[in-house]
């Protein structure tokens, strides 16, 4: 919880409330230098306190969970040793945006720079080999979004009236368009996933399908959105340095010298390419599509208390943030149609059922959950996510974890879904 602490991070954002205001004490001296009296003339103001959203158990369960895995995975807990490093998990309600618990790993002790930073450890915690533990990944880190976007080119190609929730599309294995990408089916077990709808296709996290919704809707097209997901722009939470990551488009190509193809389209259909997002983004983004497109936005504040007892505005607060961090865009709700909603949603659920690609994870769970795996590709590195909400009939909270990185698919994949699994089981049965 990096930019939690210290000047960098909230302290910053709300000094304005907490630091207060001084008093003024008169003091009189007699001649032989006694007190000969004294007055206060004008009263401190005591500071503010300022009340955060965190859950205090599910944020102490939520970091453990995160610092367990990924020395799991480098140790070999789960099968063959990879060097896993770095992550972040983000859990938000999804109906206020209120983050009840943000990870970043690896993380530092804030009170090294009480009273001033030893200058060894602040050479230790900016070395390049320690993947830079003053980093808050959860904001700031944009990694590609892998599988958990395609639910964005999903209710793109459903809105837009490319594709029904009836039709079935045929994954022979290899795309026959730009330049022939194949499926992962087809690269791990040389055939297609055969004849899917959409909901079947988000359930097996099929590639083929998703390129053939891509080359339908266009970039333009899908590119509305994800800007309207909020994906490719700051959210606006009350802490420095977001980052607001970025989205696949001709125009950033061009920017870097690049000739926009239907390559590019088809990479950015399933998550990769330019795209780029932050943890506290997809947050976001899960949120509003299980609200059926009703705008959410995080925060990590849930009130401003004075020192008389009265509570800071809403609006007060609002204003105090836009002005020390800037003001991030505020966006339409999105129309989906209730039927879209479904089946893309019911999409999410057969990935923990059914036979989906996390089913093997939550096949023994105890709550009904959506979700979504997904893997970028980095490099020779492979980041791993996993998306999701619970519970799956009343979504109340939406988790979201990225592990960095150097590890194969498969096992990356398993290793989210770990992290993803402790923090329910602890927690969200109080949601039941």
């Amino acid at each position: 919880m990096n930019d939690i602490y210290g000047q960098t991070g909230i302290e910053y954002v709300f000094e304005p409330y907490l630091k207060g205001k001084n008093g003024i004490k008169q003091i009189d001296m007699s001649v032989d230098g006694s007190i000969a009296n004294e007055y206060i003339e004008e009263e401190a103001i005591a500071g503010s306190s300022v009340v955060l959203t965190l859950d205090a158990n599910l944020q102490r369960i939520t970091e453990q969970a995160l610092e367990n895995t990924i020395n799991g995975i480098r140790s070999g807990e789960y099968g063959k040793k990879y060097e896993a490093d770095a992550g972040a998990i983000v859990v938000m309600d999804v109906n206020s945006g209120d983050v009840l618990a943000m990870a970043s790993y690896p993380d530092f002790d804030p009170n090294s720079f009480v009273g001033g930073i030893n200058q060894d450890v602040w050479k230790a915690y900016n070395a390049k080999e320690n993947r830079v533990p003053l980093m808050n990944r959860a904001i700031a880190g944009a990694y590609a979004p892998g599988s958990t976007f395609k639910m964005v080119t999903a209710i793109t190609a459903l809105q837009t009236g490319e594709v029904s929730i009836k039709e079935k599309v045929n994954d022979t294995g290899v795309y026959p368009k730009g330049h022939n990408p194949r499926c992962w089916m087809y690269t791990q077990y040389h055939r297609g996933h055969g004849y899917l709808n959409i909901t079947q296709a988000i359930e097996k996290s099929c590639n083929y399908f998703f390129y053939e919704m891509g080359s339908r809707v266009g970039i333009d097209r899908l590119d509305e959105y994800v800007s309207a997901f909020g994906l490719g722009s700051k959210t606006g939470i009350e802490l420095t340095n977001e980052s607001a990551g970025s989205v696949a488009s001709p125009a950033l190509s061009k920017t870097k010298g690049e000739t926009w193809t239907i390559g590019y389209t088809l990479n950015a259909s399933i998550g990769q390419g330019d795209n780029n997002f932050t943890p506290i983004q997809m947050a976001r983004y899960i949120s509003t599509l299980v609200n059926g497109g009703k705008q959410v936005y995080p925060t990590i504040v849930k009130s401003i208390l004075n020192a008389d007892g009265t509570e800071v505005s809403r609006d007060e607060i609002q204003k105090n943030t836009n002005e020390r961090i800037g003001e991030a865009p505020k966006k339409d709700d999105i129309e989906i149609s209730e039927e879209n909603l479904k089946a893309v949603l019911e999409g999410m659920k057969g990935v923990t059922e059914n036979g989906g690609t996390a089913y093997r994870i939550f096949k023994n769970f105890n709550i009904e959950i959506g979700g979504k795996t997904g893997s970028a590709q980095t490099g020779v590195s492979t980041n791993a996510w996993f998306a999701g909400f619970a519970p799956y009939d009343n979504p109340e909270i939406a988790v979201i974890v990225i592990i960095e990185n150097r590890w194969s698919r498969n096992n990356g994949m398993l290793c989210c879904k770990r992290s993803y699994s402790r923090i329910l089981w602890n927690e969200c049965r109080k949601y039941k």
